[in-house]
């Protein structure tokens, strides 16, 4: 968000995200964290976020030292924090700044919410807030990461986790996927898939699903999932056993799975789940009340089964969901 709108927005109440930008921080996840939380959404009608960025020093060298970074807060705009992104950057060995971590440890303490992305995992977890709990980090840190704090629960294999008031994402592309699902969280599916189209991205990808994806590229043209998939999302209330994809895929079964699994990093029917529990959300927001019906219309078959699912993967129920998120909550 633009600096003249900090103090109207302030003033509507609109979400506070901070991000923390330490010497030697990486370029690319602060780019996630700008395009998906600091730009104006005029497609929206609406401001999601108050954002701003802070640093210790009024002069931050980033990375290797591709640019500096001038004319942001100071350390203090964190402590007005709704959500405090705090920083990563590649020398894991190196401590981070104790006013950096004694502003993260103020933060939790009241209640801000604390991500983490890519190496930002070592920053929460050398401050205290990750004993016990459960995060992610890049794979090629994992050993690292336990090695140094073994009473936290690493999860190395998924792209992000979300323990409630404490989310953190492997790094890269997956801090969108991060970022997104906290869009999700704060303004529903709509919102989300509005946002991720600005930004031609995925718009939703579970954070359970693998952060090595064995063959990111497919070998040749015909190889490519994308026919198929925009095929079965224009399908989501008919059943669509693994078989009908692979058929229209004009392979195997086994080459189907292979390929999402190479592609995707996921499964066809785990694909399908998400993409179907996405529709159920959409519908709700635009004021669908029934939930069978939601549950039909999105090929989730039972309002049980789909109390289930958004008990399992939001941690909400549809009633709540609802309330929160449907046209009267709004």
């Amino acid at each position: 968000m633009a600096k003249e709108s900090s103090h109207a927005a302030r003033a509507a109440g609109v979400h506070r995200v901070v991000v923390i930008v330490d010497e030697n921080s990486n370029p690319f996840e602060l780019g996630c964290a700008t395009e998906v939380f600091g730009l104006r959404r005029p497609e929206i009608g609406r401001d999601l976020y108050d954002f701003r960025l802070c640093s210790p020093e009024p002069r931050t060298l980033m990375r290797d030292g591709f640019f500096t970074l001038t004319g942001v807060a100071g350390l203090e705009a964190a402590e007005a924090a709704d959500t405090l992104i705090v920083p990563n950057r590649p020398d894991i060995e190196v401590p981070r700044r104790p006013a950096v971590l004694d502003a993260v440890r103020r933060a939790h303490t009241r209640g801000a919410r604390l991500v983490g992305l890519c190496s930002g995992a070592f920053t929460l977890a050398e401050a205290g807030v990750l004993d016990g709990r459960r995060a992610t980090a890049h794979w090629q840190w994992a050993d690292s990461f336990r090695a140094r704090y073994p009473s936290v629960r690493l999860e190395s294999d998924v792209l992000f986790v979300d323990d409630g008031d404490v989310l953190t994402a492997a790094g890269s592309a997956a801090a969108l996927d991060l970022g997104l699902h906290v869009v999700r969280r704060d303004y529903g599916a709509d919102v989300a898939n509005s946002v991720s189209r600005r930004l031609v991205f995925s718009a939703y990808r579970d954070g359970g699903q693998r952060q090595f994806v064995e063959r990111p590229m497919p070998d040749l043209p015909d190889e490519s999932l994308a026919p198929v998939l925009a095929w079965a999302q224009e399908r989501l209330d008919a059943p669509l056993p693994v078989p009908d994809l692979a058929a229209r895929a004009a392979v195997s079964p086994a080459t189907l799975h292979r390929r999402f699994r190479a592609q995707l990093g996921t499964t066809p029917l785990a694909w399908l789940t998400g993409e179907r529990l996405a529709l159920a959300c959409r519908l709700i927001e635009r004021g669908e009340t029934r939930f069978e019906v939601v549950a039909r219309r999105s090929g989730l078959g039972t309002a049980a089964h789909l109390r289930a699912l958004m008990r399992r993967e939001l941690g909400v129920t549809p009633s709540t969901y609802q309330r929160r998120f449907g046209p009267e909550g709004k």
